[in-house]
This record gives structure tokens, sequence and C-alpha cells, in this order.
């Protein structure tokens, strides 16, 4: 059986991360996307709210589930018995930062990074983006799965 991580912060998740997500279930038996916690950093919303959203936006997926996690990408991946770790890519910036990780993360733990183009259509979408524009009064409805759309919206109080 063959299972991969698809990590990040996700806040909140946008349709550039669900498409990565339903790739990856095409390709892996399971599929774990870990929210990740930075104790340092200030989400809009909390890990628990995150999980909730993937999920809802994931139920047809019936291969994914999510977790909350923090420290080491990999020493998740390997706690879970996993053995690989799937990332989307937007643009050259994000391959030169993630080619370094997953050779690093290949060094460290012998865990295969897989890199995932992204689709054009979400190619300039990002979770901080999407934030910013919809504190603005801006519509992002066609960048976040409807239900964190309408949570966000929720949470600006719009």
């Amino acid at each position: 059986m063959s299972g991969a991580v698809c990590p990040g912060s996700f806040d909140p998740i946008t349709l550039g991360h669900l498409d990565v997500f339903e790739r990856a279930a095409a390709q892996f038996d399971e599929v774990v996307v870990a929210v990740l916690v930075n104790p340092n950093k200030a989400g809009m919303f909390t890990a628990d709210e995150r999980i909730a959203m993937i999920e809802e936006s994931c139920e047809h997926l019936p291969n994914l589930r999510v977790e909350s996690g923090s420290g080491l990408v990999v020493d998740f991946v390997k706690s879970r018995g996993l053995t690989a770790i799937v990332k989307g890519l937007r643009t050259g910036t994000d391959f030169e930062y993630e080619l370094q990780m997953a050779q690093m993360n290949k060094h460290v733990a012998g865990v295969d990074t897989f890199f995932v183009a992204t689709t054009p259509r979400y190619s300039f979408v990002s979770s901080s983006l999407a934030k910013e524009v919809a504190s603005l009064g801006g519509d992002v409805s066609g960048l976040l799965p409807e239900p964190v759309n309408q949570r966000l919206r929720a949470k600006l109080g719009r």
C-alpha cells in the first residue's frame, strides 16, 4: 500500500490545494493532509478550523484524511508508516525552495517528494492573497471551496 503526506498550513485551504489533494488521491492508496502548526505564527484560523474546512472540502475523497502536526514533516511521514510527500508547485521560486527541502528530506529520512505542477488557473492563488483580497472586500469565491469562502466571510464579518 502506498501513502503520501500533503503538508502545509492551509490557512485556509484554496482550490489550488484541493486540486493537489485530488491529484495525489488519484495516485496514492492513502493521502494524509498534514495541517502543520507553527507556534511562532498566528494564523487566521485555528488548526481545528483548518482541519474541519479541509475535511468538508474533501468529503469526495475516501482515501484522504486530515491530521494536525508539528515539527519535521519527515517525522510525521515516518510515524504514520507513509513513504512520500506531495507538494504543489506554482512557480520556479516554489521549485527552488521545494527542491532543497526534498533533497534534505531524502537525505535525512529517505522520504521521496513528488511535485505536482499547479493547474494553470490556480497558479496565482495563495491563502495569503485570498485572505488579503477578502479583507479588503474583494470576491475570492473563485479561489476557495465554497464552505471555506463562507467561513472566511464570517471570520471577516462580511
